[in-house]
């Protein structure tokens, strides 16, 4: 008799509502989500400007509060849950910022080791030796001294994709990753990131605008108006 194989979720929406402002000024800006990502996918999350999508990223990566509905990652509700919990899941995920938020007064190699600051368990040499073993493998090993400012584009999301996949987290969360980059660079990067997270085996959900990446999804998803509807038509 085959034995069935369970397929772990590794993110679970259930009628997730988000407002912002309070009062008069309340503005609802997502609406009844209803998603489930399953351990090991990679989804890219679609739509125009302002329908919500970095918002529910941010909620799903504890950068935000969630208010109404359910919001599982890793089996752990975040809905109503206590600081803790939020930084047990942040502790899980690894976000990568549209802008790549490095700290310009900081090195290269100082920048990566930051993606291991939340963990709190680790020596300043262990986050030292890990982050030089990253950038290697993102191609930046002749560039950990280098500040910011002297580094391109792509170095730079380069880094960014280092730092959040130091500490080896469950779950990538990338904005628009793509965005400030050449069409080489930008494939490079996506190319980089599904190669080291298949090797981690974490799961991938990426926003983005850019239609010359959305081959390296198992499944696209779109969002209008802060709700998600049936796939666009146009998104290949």
């Amino acid at each position: 008799m085959q034995t069935k194989i369970r397929t772990q979720t590794a993110i679970a929406v259930e009628n997730l509502n988000h407002y912002f402002g309070k009062g008069e000024l309340q503005k609802q800006v997502l609406f009844d989500i209803n998603l489930s990502i399953d351990c090991g996918e990679i989804v890219i999350l679609t739509g125009p400007s302002g329908s919500g999508k970095t918002t529910l990223l941010s909620l799903m990566g504890g950068l935000r509060s969630p208010q109404f509905g359910n919001l599982k990652i890793l089996d752990r509700e975040l809905v109503g849950a206590p600081k803790t919990t939020a930084l047990q899941s942040r502790r899980s995920c690894g976000y990568i910022f549209q802008a790549h938020n490095l700290h310009s007064s900081l090195t290269v190699i100082e920048n990566a080791m930051m993606g291991l600051e939340v963990q709190g368990t680790y020596s300043r040499l262990e986050r030292y030796d890990r982050a030089r073993e990253i950038l290697s493998v993102v191609g930046l090993e002749q560039r950990i001294n280098y500040y910011p400012e002297s580094l391109s584009g792509g170095q730079k999301q380069r880094v960014a994709i280092a730092r959040a996949l130091i500490s080896h987290p469950k779950i990538i969360l990338a904005d628009e990753p793509t965005a400030a980059l050449d069409k080489q660079s930008g494939r490079e990067v996506v190319t980089l990131m599904q190669k080291l997270a298949k090797e981690q085996g974490c799961t991938i959900l990426m926003v983005t605008h850019d239609n010359r990446i959305l081959d390296v999804a198992d499944r696209i998803i779109y969002m209008e108006d802060g709700k998600l509807v049936a796939k666009n038509p146009e998104a290949r």
